[in-house]
C-alpha cells in the first residue's frame, strides 16, 4: 500500500501536468458510467487529455469508457468530466480507483456529480428509469481510506450520514420535475463485480434496503466525502437484477439502455449543472 509521502507526490506531479495544459481550474466534476459519456459532447472550450497520457493515472478497460478527461465549460460553470472510470474488478486498488477524485481535490474541485449505469432491485424502477442515490451500502470488501489516513487530504473518520448531499437532491427533483423526468431516489448498493449477481444475491440484497445494484460509485463517493466535496449521485436503471425479470443480463442490453435514453440523461445533468 502506497504510503501518504508516496501519494502526495504522485498528486502533486499529475497537478503540474494539468495544469501546464488547462487554462481554467475546474469547480465540478462529473463522472460518467458506462454508455453515459456523451454529456461530454457538451462541453465547450474543452482540453481533452487521455488517461494514459496522465502521469499515474490508471487507464479504463471497459466497453462503453472512452478513456479521457475532458475541461472546459458547461452552462458556464468550470468543469472536468471523466468520460470513463476505474472498477475494484478491473485489478485496480481502491486507491488507483479513486485516484481521479484525488486529482480533483488537489486541482480545487468543490463539488462532484457521479452517474452509474445500476440494475434495478426495487420492482416500482423500470429499465431507463434515471434514479437519485440518496445512500449507499459498500458490500465491495474494501475501502478506499484503508490504511495510513491521507490527512492533508482529509480526516481520519469522515461522515457519511449525508454522502448525497441533500440540498443538492432536493434541486435535482425539482429540476426532474420540470424536464418531465419522474423524480426518484433509491439506495445504491455497491459489489464487486464483474459477474452479475445471482437472484439469491439480489433477494438478499432488496432484504438489506438496496433499490440498485452496481459495481461502482460508492469508492468514489467516500473519497470525496473524506476530501469535503459535495456530491450528487446519478443511477440510470439500464436492466432489472437478476431474478426480477425471467431474463438473462448482459452487457450489451446496459449499453443500449444507456444510449436509449441518453439525451434525457445529457438534458438532465445539464440542468444541473446550471443549477448545483
Amino acid at each position: 500500500m502506497i504510503s501518504e509521502q508516496e501519494y502526495s507526490v504522485k498528486l502533486a506531479e499529475v497537478r503540474s501536468y494539468l495544469v501546464e495544459r488547462v487554462t481554467v481550474l475546474p469547480e465540478l466534476g462529473v463522472i460518467l458510467g458506462s454508455g453515459l459519456g456523451a454529456f461530454a459532447d457538451l462541453v465547450e472550450e474543452k482540453v481533452m487529455i487521455a488517461y494514459k497520457d496522465i502521469p499515474h493515472f490508471p487507464t479504463s478497460t471497459v466497453e462503453g469508457h472512452a478513456g479521457q478527461l475532458v475541461f472546459g465549460k458547461v452552462q458556464g460553470r468550470s468543469v472536468v468530466v471523466m468520460q470513463g472510470r476505474f472498477h475494484y474488478y478491473e485489478g485496480y486498488t481502491m486507491q488507483e480507483v479513486t485516484f481521479p477524485i484525488r486529482v480533483m481535490q488537489v486541482l480545487g474541485v468543490t463539488g462532484l456529480i457521479v452517474t452509474n449505469a445500476a440494475g434495478g432491485i426495487n420492482s416500482a424502477f423500470q429499465a431507463g428509469n434515471l434514479v437519485l442515490i440518496k445512500d449507499h451500502l459498500n458490500l465491495m470488501g474494501d475501502n478506499p481510506l484503508r490504511g495510513a489516513n491521507l490527512a492533508n487530504l482529509g480526516p481520519r473518520f469522515p461522515d457519511l450520514s449525508e454522502g448525497y448531499n441533500l440540498e443538492w437532491r432536493q434541486k435535482a427533483i425539482e429540476i426532474a420535475k420540470e424536464l418531465g423526468i419522474n423524480p426518484q431516489e433509491g439506495v445504491y448498493v455497491a459489489v464487486s463485480g464483474p459477474n452479475y449477481e445471482t437472484p439469491a444475491e439480489i433477494r438478499y440484497l432488496r432484504t438489506i434496503g438496496a433499490d440498485m445494484v452496481g459495481m461502482s460509485t460508492v469508492p468514489e463517493v467516500i473519497a470525496a466525502n473524506h476530501g469535503g466535496m459535495r456530491v450528487l449521485g446519478i443511477s440510470c436503471v439500464t436492466n432489472m437484477a437478476a431474478g426480477i425479470l425471467p431474463q438473462k443480463l448482459n452487457h450489451a442490453e446496459v449499453m443500449e439502455t444507456a444510449e436509449r435514453v441518453g439525451k434525457q440523461f445529457v438534458s438532465f445533468v445539464q440542468a444541473l449543472v446550471r443549477a448545483l
